[in-house]
């Protein structure tokens, strides 16, 4: 199992995101990619990209002002 860290900290909307979904379209399904981020906005936008598509987010941390999401990849569409 593969695990990929995207850090997008001094990016704002929609970089995290945009940064997470390429990590996310290479990453082989059963992967971990940890998106890194300190955009407020994140905390909204990264459930939503995560909850329209195959994956599956395992874990939200906050630390020092910055967000940590474990996304756990799932089957690549057909």
């Amino acid at each position: 199992m593969t695990e990929i860290v995207v850090d997008a900290r001094g990016h704002r909307c929609p970089v995290p995101s945009l940064k997470l979904q390429k990590a996310l379209e290479s990453a082989a399904p059963g992967s971990t990619v940890t998106l890194l981020a300190d955009d407020p906005l994140a905390r909204i936008d990264v459930p939503h990209l995560i909850g329209s598509g195959p994956h599956a987010l395992a874990s939200v941390d906050e630390a020092d002002g910055v967000l940590s999401f474990r996304v756990v990849t799932g089957a690549r569409p057909g």
